[in-house]
């Protein structure tokens, strides 16, 4: 037991050690499975320094951005003023910045930094070449890193349509797009946009389909405060999937999970059809043939007062309840000319220990008391049910089975506004092959994922912080802490009485030992005295009980016993019994040794019982 509870201790204290050392030394070359898959370079194994490669893309893409220039080429800053708004607030003067993160820096990388607090952005870019809907998938990915927080405000991008009338300084909350997808939170509302405008083959009119929310918990990505990537990829077999650091949080179908619908029903309600005068649908009516009964009261009040009461002994009924404060003085600037004149304010009268005014017997409610008479309720004869207009085939109905199939765009836009600045934008991409996207993502993303969790505080660090915002967690450390400091001491710690049993051991006695005949006759002649007939009859002719007692006190103890043996004398008790059986068989055999002197051995024992 005790070297379980020593290998507990130090099994606990090599974890702790072992976690330290491994936030603490983050190997460079161990960065990726495939080295050529890495845009990681190692100057120095020793130092652990690093290089950044802008990340390329290895296939067909349709628009990437990087930042790492520290230009915005190909960014247009839109001029447009937002409709239904004041002039100063409807502006998009918000600004925009080139920098480095401000955590966990990847030297060489930069991104596109969201700075004014409470102003409207927008900036967009045109793609290489528009993407048009057929038959290949579409794969958007961006990094997002809410640097400071978030408490009201988005980080999503648009998919402008490709349309004639596409100006990017023109660039508005109104400004038609095909697709809206990324983060967006205000409150404690967290969400992760997936938007796309169908136009109906009918109508013409586009209507916004809303994917159905992420069943997984989002508020870390919005508060940790490190980069996160997100990827929406949408398939030509009308299926989507999202994810969030490569990680699917949320999947359907364009068909089935958007709201609405993007095929409308088949039938709709008649909007000329109305509800018929004679219509009754009341499922109760009042009985018509009941009657109230000639004993009820409608006028008899729903309180009395309580005639029982009585008024309490010291009930000052011509006391005021309050009085003027007597301690209360004028003060030196009171005009009362212009202020009128000055009243004492006024206090609860001490005198008022029991009551002052009026009393007045409380109330109580009135047992006769019934209220106004209503006649029961029945079920109503002519009840027709809920009424609800005729259905008519939907003139604007039609099937899309194809829904992927959407407007084409040419240009990524960000219209934003949000109450937190410095919000981080990275490595945009956009193509149709998902190990493009996830090659970018370990060029771009993954580095800033290794050099934050490289700069992550140790164990003894992060819990001391989380202590410093809930001091109740230290209490918890303490216990933690004196648990194994308990096991180890309860384990290793001597114990004096098992000690003492095992010094106190069954002892060798006397009877135990063969002797010889000489030797017994001796012992007799030596111990000889006269005595009284009735002893001398009884020695002649012991009885097996004498025997046993005799035996049970010789081979349990010996004549003379210590303090510290009297302590442990109960428990030798039990080792007695057991030795008892196998001490018989050798007095039997140490009477057979000595021959004829079996009837000196049995007065030995005899007058030792005497003795005692």
């Amino acid at each position: 037991m005790r070297f379980r509870g020593v290998g507990l201790c130090l099994g606990l204290l090599c974890i702790t050690v072992n976690a330290e050392f491994m936030n603490d030394d983050v190997e460079v070359e161990d960065l990726s499975e495939n080295p050529e898959e890495s845009s990681i370079k190692e100057d120095d194994p020793s130092s652990g320094t690093i290089k950044y490669k802008t990340p390329q893309p290895i296939g067909e893409v349709y628009f990437t951005e990087t930042f790492d220039s520290g230009r915005l080429a190909g960014w247009v800053l839109s001029k447009a003023k937002k409709d239904d708004m004041d002039s100063e607030l409807s502006m998009y003067d918000g600004r925009w910045e080139i920098e480095e993160l401000k955590e966990d820096q990847v030297p060489g990388d930069r991104g596109l930094v969201l700075k004014s607090k409470a102003k409207h952005h927008a900036i967009s870019a045109i793609l290489e070449k528009p993407f048009i809907f057929s038959d290949k998938p579409l794969i958007i990915q961006y990094e997002v890193n809410f640097q400071d927080g978030i408490d009201c405000g988005g980080a999503y991008i648009k998919l402008l349509a490709d349309t004639d009338d596409l100006i990017l300084e023109n660039f508005y909350d109104k400004t038609s797009y095909t697709i809206m997808f990324g983060p967006d939170k205000c409150g404690e509302d967290y969400k992760l946009h997936f938007i796309f405008r169908h136009k109906h083959p009918k109508t013409g009119v586009f209507e916004e389909k809303h994917a159905k929310p992420p069943d997984v918990d989002l508020k870390e990505f919005f508060t940790d405060r490190k980069t996160h990537l997100y990827t929406l990829v949408m398939n030509p077999d009308d299926t989507f999937e999202i994810f969030v650091d490569q990680k699917i949080v949320n999947q359907g179908s364009l068909l089935e999970d958007v709201v609405p619908p993007v095929n409308p029903p088949r039938e709709i309600d008649d909007p000329s059809d109305k509800k018929p005068d004679e219509w009754d649908d009341r499922a109760k009516i009042p009985d018509p043939t009941a009657v109230k009964p000639e004993d009820w009261d409608e006028n008899e009040p729903a309180q009395i007062e309580d005639s029982s009461a009585v008024k309490p002994d010291g009930w000052l009924d011509d006391e005021p309840k309050f009085i003027p404060n007597p301690s209360a003085q004028k003060p030196d600037d009171w005009n009362d000319d212009m202020d009128g004149e000055w009243e004492a304010p006024h206090m609860p009268n001490p005198a008022c220990q029991i009551g002052c005014g009026k009393w007045k017997p409380p109330m109580i409610d009135n047992p006769k008391y019934k209220g106004v008479w209503k006649p029961p309720m029945i079920n109503n004869p002519s009840y027709q049910g809920i009424w609800s207009p005729q259905k008519i085939p939907n003139p604007d109905y039609f099937e899309d089975d194809h829904p992927f199939l959407l407007t084409s765009f040419s240009a990524l836009g960000l219209e934003l506004w949000s109450m937190t600045p410095n919000i981080y934008f990275d490595n945009f991409i956009i193509c149709s092959e998902k190990e493009v996207a996830d090659r970018w993502a370990a060029d771009g993303w993954r580095l800033k994922i290794i050099v934050a969790n490289a700069n992550e505080p140790g164990v003894f660090r992060q819990l001391t912080i989380a202590a410093e915002e809930r001091p109740w967690l230290w209490l918890m450390y303490l216990v933690m802490a004196g648990l194994p400091i308990a096991l180890l001491t309860s384990f290793c710690w001597p114990r004096k009485v098992k000690k003492k049993y095992e010094d106190m051991g069954p002892k060798t006695t006397d009877i135990c030992k063969a002797q010889t005949k000489a030797a017994l006759e001796q012992g007799v002649e030596e111990e000889k005295a006269p005595e009284k007939p009735e002893d001398l009859e009884e020695e002649k002719k012991p009885s097996d009980s004498d025997i046993v007692i005799v035996e049970k006190e010789e081979v349990g103890e010996p004549e003379e016993k210590s303090e510290e043996e009297g302590e442990a004398i109960e428990g030798q008790e039990e080792v007695s019994k057991l030795s008892k059986s196998a001490s018989e068989d050798e007095m039997k055999e140490a009477d057979e040794s000595t021959g004829s002197g079996d009837a000196p051995a049995k007065s030995l024992r005899k007058r030792r019982v005497r003795k005692d």
